[in-house]
């Protein structure tokens, strides 16, 4: 198993020890960095400052979210990286939910969500195959675009640019079982959410038969701290903000996974007191049992016997969420 750093994205404004972690990270033997974007910070930029920074670790975007861009787009920002870094980029993409796509990116939120991803993700493969012309008719990602308001004067296209590795490893960010189904057949790899190394059939039997090679790298917090209960409130927190804001409480993918992996109860109520205002009372009823089966805090002892079970399943690639460079030294050690 693999580590990776997951730095996510920036709050109120440039996280100043990214690059600093990334090149600890580097020299401890970690093998990939990656970076996020929610409404902020986009994922592209700070990746291709760290890029500057390092000289092996993998780059990849965990994740990319697809409104952002068109896939032409994305595949140029991921060409380009690819390029400049020496063939080290990862691309990591997203749909998101309806409050970000319709909120933020001003596009509606596609009724068809598999359709939408897997023709975003032909497109990408398409641009970076650089085979022919890029062509595509389909219903979210028609190229050339013939819709209402068209000229009638595009064409199909071929990048200018040739791509550094048509085999770019593009991975998914993916919760539904039939979503999940879907990535192990048209991608490279897999970013779960709240993997819990005991449940993994909360995302349905794909994951029991998955393709030769193919990448599994869930994020999760590790803190290495002596009270596990205090070293659980950042993760807590997290999950307070994605169960209860992160959507609508009639549409919300985060709270429909915790109920899938059998906290139904505790879902609806964290995402009544935040939508509420009272918000530290939502992370509070953050149960600390999920909170911390998603994840490894505590001693070194403790963070050690919990890592044999990552080991076992089918997971590729550990993508530790944390600042601290004491984390993550102990988990490079216990790892080795």
């Amino acid at each position: 198993m693999r580590l990776g750093l997951a730095l996510g994205y920036w709050g109120r404004g440039p996280s100043t020890d990214h690059v600093p972690l990334a090149q600890q990270a580097e020299r401890l033997g970690y093998d990939s960095v990656w970076t996020a974007e929610s409404w902020g910070s986009d994922a592209f930029t700070p990746l291709t400052w760290i890029a500057a920074h390092t000289s092996r670790i993998r780059l990849g975007t965990a994740v990319a979210q697809m409104a952002a861009r068109s896939p032409t787009t994305t595949a140029m920002h991921a060409l380009t990286l690819d390029h400049l870094s020496g063939g080290r980029m990862l691309l990591g993409l997203g749909l998101s939910g309806p409050q970000v796509v319709e909120g933020w990116y001003g596009r509606p939120f596609p009724r068809s969500p598999l359709t939408a991803t897997r023709e975003y993700v032909d497109v990408v493969r398409q641009v970076l195959r650089r085979a022919a012309p890029v062509a595509a008719d389909g219903r979210f990602h028609p190229l050339p675009y013939r819709g209402p308001d068209a000229t009638g004067l595009g064409k199909p296209l071929k990048p200018i640019t040739h791509p550094l590795r048509p085999d770019l490893p593009v991975l998914l960010g993916a919760e539904g079982p039939k979503n999940v189904a879907q990535t192990t057949r048209i991608a490279d790899g897999w970013l779960p959410l709240y993997w819990a190394p005991s449940r993994p059939d909360v995302y349905g039997p794909a994951v029991h038969d998955l393709p030769e090679g193919f990448l599994v790298a869930p994020m999760a917090q590790v803190r290495v701290c002596a009270d596990v209960a205090e070293g659980l409130l950042p993760v807590k927190a997290m999950l307070g903000f994605y169960i209860g804001g992160m959507g609508h409480a009639a549409r919300n993918f985060h709270a429909d996974l915790m109920a899938r992996m059998g906290y139904a109860d505790e879902a609806r109520r964290i995402q009544d007191l935040f939508l509420s205002g009272r918000r530290e009372e939502a992370v509070r009823a953050v149960p600390d049992a999920f909170a911390d089966e998603i994840s490894l805090v505590g001693p070194r002892e403790r963070i050690a016997e919990r890592l044999e079970s990552w080991r076992k399943g089918p997971v590729t690639d550990l993508l530790a969420l944390t600042s601290d460079p004491h984390t993550l030294r102990t988990l490079a050690d216990l790892n080795s």
